[in-house]
């Protein structure tokens, strides 16, 4: 496989992977750290999605600056490993349990993110110039996005095993080794890099850097400022008079107003030969959106399903082998304390701080009577987070398949175009959404808990359309992109990924909202056809784009 693309690609697929390590350990615990009640910060579903949403959108909102600094000013390979240093510093701190310092590190991880997603991605698309490696390109993403799913696969077996056996601090400590290993691997690989790695500088006719802190940055942070302080209309749904559902969501969507205005001018401002490329980039930006919104629900939405609504037990052989890996945690049932449910902790001063403390698991609040174990007896639950691994999962093993797919087609002249492929990714994503109504179904709305299956058919479906979707995504930029501003558009990219992100959150917080939980999936499966229907319409002219550019 590695002998037909060009030799850097094993160095960035390990890079990846264990950069993608470290995040989604990270991001496979994060709120249920938030939550936790007696190691956490006790937060309730609505903030812990609230603050999770936030993270996310943000992390994937600052390449749109990481990416345009690498491509005038330190190029690639430096940013990629500024990137990497601040985020495993950033993954190190989180587990030290103070508020201040929480934001800190997420903001180190913030900015982290910012130097080293967009520059990793550019710099594989920038190898597939060559004639030699050109039609590889959406292969050589496929393989490249397996390294990403390696590496989200495994960390949460580390994780979970770290969290019950030491404790949070020490499974965020495994998320910035696993950085720090990425960072190293991306330096052992150097010598493949020279030739690819220049840093293009101002092109005639690019914004100067001054001219985007003071027209793009600072009214961003400026219009955030505003967007936290202004309030809405005071109702009895929304006491807080909250514009788009809290201060942080506000504050965000009214940051990404002069961003947006940015990459819209790109389009005006381009030189004729690049206004139809850049409009196709920024139109499939805008349609995306919507498939990040619901994607990105595995993190909160569905994590949630997994620890209160999934079926956890273990028994015989499993029980044995996930308790000797320390991946199980045993809880006791206690028959007189389960009808507490809506009083589940009690308040209890400890050095001067007021904490909640658990009384008893909430585990069995809606286990059927018939399945309940016998009074003060212990059962052994998988971690939740084990659940994170299941899209990854399905990804290592679908994407042979769906690369060897495209490469058939391919040989038969009938692969369909990346805008094409796009399309079915999202609609394939959106079938995906009827399997939780169905799981909802099954467990009368979730006062019965219900197989962990419906979880894995959920993430084997949407895994299907993410690999229809994402890495196709990083190929079409690179593909279509002016050389100039090729990172720009990398972190364009990204952009609408982090607006998908804070959506997911806004969809996330609204979880308890839903008395009936198949309205809450119902939603994202009119959003999802509601993407497919725009990606299906522009579907004619983005192809166009494509074969005035001669790409498939």
């Amino acid at each position: 496989m590695w002998n037909k693309h060009p030799k850097a690609l094993p160095y960035l697929f390990l890079s990846e992977m264990w950069e993608r390590f470290g995040y989604y350990l990270m991001i496979g615990i994060f709120t249920l750290y938030l939550k936790d009640v007696e190691a956490g910060f006790a937060m309730t579903e609505k903030e812990a999605s609230d603050l999770y949403g936030t993270f996310i959108a943000l992390v994937f909102l600052t390449p749109f600056v990481g990416g345009l600094v690498a491509d005038r000013y330190l190029g690639y390979r430096t940013s990629i490993i500024i990137g990497g240093v601040l985020m495993g510093l950033g993954y190190f701190m989180m587990g030290i349990h103070n508020i201040t310092v929480l934001y800190i590190a997420m903001t180190l991880v913030i900015v982290g993110n910012g130097f080293f997603k967009p520059n990793i991605s550019t710099l594989l698309g920038n190898f597939y110039t060559d004639e030699h490696y050109k039609e590889k390109k959406d292969e050589g993403y496929n393989i490249f996005y397996m390294g990403i799913n390696i590496g989200a696969f495994v960390c949460n077996f580390f994780g979970a095993a770290l969290q019950i056996l030491l404790g949070w601090q020490y499974a965020f400590m495994a998320a910035g080794i696993g950085m720090f290993v990425g960072v190293l691997v991306f330096i052992l690989g150097t010598k493949h890099y020279v030739g690819f790695d220049q840093k293009k500088g101002t092109q005639l006719g690019d914004m100067p850097f001054y001219k985007i802190v003071l027209f793009i940055l600072l009214p961003s942070v400026v219009f955030g400022v505003i967007g936290w302080l202004l309030k809405g209309v005071t109702s009895d749904t929304n006491p807080d008079s909250y514009i788009f559902g809290s201060d942080s969501t506000d504050a965000f969507i009214f940051a990404c107003v002069p961003v947006v205005v940015f990459y819209s001018s790109l389009f005006f401002k381009a030189k004729p030969e690049d206004k139809r490329p850049i409009g196709a980039l920024l139109s499939i930006f805008a349609v995306v959106i919507l498939f990040w919104a619901v994607f990105k629900l595995n993190g909160s939405a569905l994590n949630t399903w997994a620890d209160r609504y999934t079926d956890r037990e273990i028994t015989g052989t499993t029980k044995s082998v996930f308790n000797g890996l320390k991946l199980s945690k045993e809880i006791e049932y206690k028959k007189d304390t389960v009808e507490l449910y809506d009083s589940s902790f009690r308040l209890q001063k400890e050095n001067g701080e007021v904490k909640k403390v658990v009384d008893y698991p909430i585990y069995f609040r809606n286990v059927a009577k018939d399945k309940l174990p016998e009074d003060n007896s212990k059962v052994s639950l998988w971690a939740t987070n084990l659940s994170q691994s299941i899209n990854p999962g399905w990804v290592i093993i679908l994407t042979p398949l769906v690369v060897a797919f495209f490469t058939f087609l391919r040989g038969r002249k009938k692969e369909p175009s990346t805008p094409t492929k796009i399309a079915f990714g999202l609609l394939i994503s959106a079938l995906s959404v009827l399997v939780m109504v169905a799981a909802v179904k099954m467990g009368a709305n979730g006062t019965e808990k219900v197989s962990v299956w419906w979880l894995v058919a959920n993430y084997g479906v949407i895994t299907i359309g993410e690999l229809f979707l994402s890495p196709m995504g990083l190929s079409v930029v690179s593909k279509l992109s002016p050389t100039n501003i090729t990172s720009l558009m990398m972190g364009g990219w990204f952009l609408s990924t982090s607006i998908g992100n804070k959506l997911s959150g806004v969809l996330a917080s609204l979880w308890d909202t839903y008395d009936d939980k198949t309205d809450f999936f119902w939603i994202n499966f009119a959003l999802l056809l509601f993407a497919t229907t725009l990606m299906f319409v522009l579907l004619k002219q983005l192809n166009k784009v494509m074969r005035e550019k001669g790409i498939n």
